[in-house]
């Protein structure tokens, strides 16, 4: 049986690609539909910040986590190279 769990780092944006969050989860499907249902108040949600951009899959939480800090202290700069070189015309991805 495997038991390993998926955790993911992930990068919305709104609509016009002004505004990106970087987040966490161990449900990328889940996570995306919550922030596209507002259904927490938060900066996604006073931003309209719902469009899945950019993520990556870990195996386990603590490299996640780390990978989460990494990223949100990363310049806004180096953040869109980061999406460029993955998703260079920033399209929605679907999961």
């Amino acid at each position: 049986m495997n038991n390993m769990k998926t955790y993911y780092v992930y990068i919305l944006s709104n609509t016009s690609n002004s505004t990106i969050y970087v987040g966490v989860t161990n449900n990328l499907a889940r996570r995306v539909w919550e922030h596209k249902n507002h259904f927490v108040e938060s900066f996604t949600k006073k931003y309209n910040v719902t469009k899945l951009i950019y993520y990556e899959l870990f195996d386990n939480i603590f490299s996640a986590l780390t990978r989460e800090k990494q990223l949100k202290g990363w310049t806004r700069i180096k953040k869109d190279q980061l999406i460029n070189a993955i998703n260079p015309n920033w399209d929605e991805l679907t999961l």
